[in-house]
């Protein structure tokens, strides 16, 4: 499978949903949402910052539904994005998304992208895919006491 578009922006689901996840409010994220818009992608980017993990999927949920990522009436797009929600946040917690119980926080930028696998000529039909990628930091409720994290969930619709 190749990886790279024309233009040397990947073409891949979730190369595409880090790097806007990381890059959206640099000068390559420009180039990031046209390729995802070029090629058929709904996507959206979104803050949240909380104790609570329930809270942490609440936001990404909400701004999935709010900005028409997915359609909250149908039931396995909600769930999709539940379950890329919830392997992002293991990633972030690295392992039990724990983060109250702990006394850990977190301060995050989420990324969720759907549509195809790859975008790439020849390559099979996979159906649409959700992908919810978080980048931030995590660490005790104190300034200064944390750390930075990625997680990164994928899930087919």
């Amino acid at each position: 499978m190749q990886v790279t578009g024309q233009q040397g922006i990947p073409s891949t689901i979730g190369k595409l949903t880090a790097l806007l996840t990381m890059m959206h409010d640099h000068a390559m994220g420009a180039d990031i949402v046209r390729k995802l818009e070029a090629d058929g992608y709904r996507h959206t980017v979104g803050k949240v910052g909380s104790m609570d993990s329930a809270k942490v999927i609440a936001a990404i949920e909400t701004a999935a539904k709010n900005n028409r990522v997915i359609d909250e009436k149908r039931y396995r797009e909600t769930h999709g994005l539940y379950h890329a929600i919830l392997e992002a946040l293991q990633g972030v917690s690295r392992g039990t998304p724990q983060i109250r119980d702990v006394l850990r926080t977190v301060g995050l930028t989420f990324a969720i992208v759907r549509g195809p696998l790859s975008t790439e000529q020849g390559q099979p039909d996979e159906g649409e895919w959700i992908c919810v990628c978080m980048y931030g930091t995590i660490g005790a409720p104190k300034k200064g006491f944390e750390h930075e994290v990625l997680g990164f969930g994928i899930n087919h619709i």
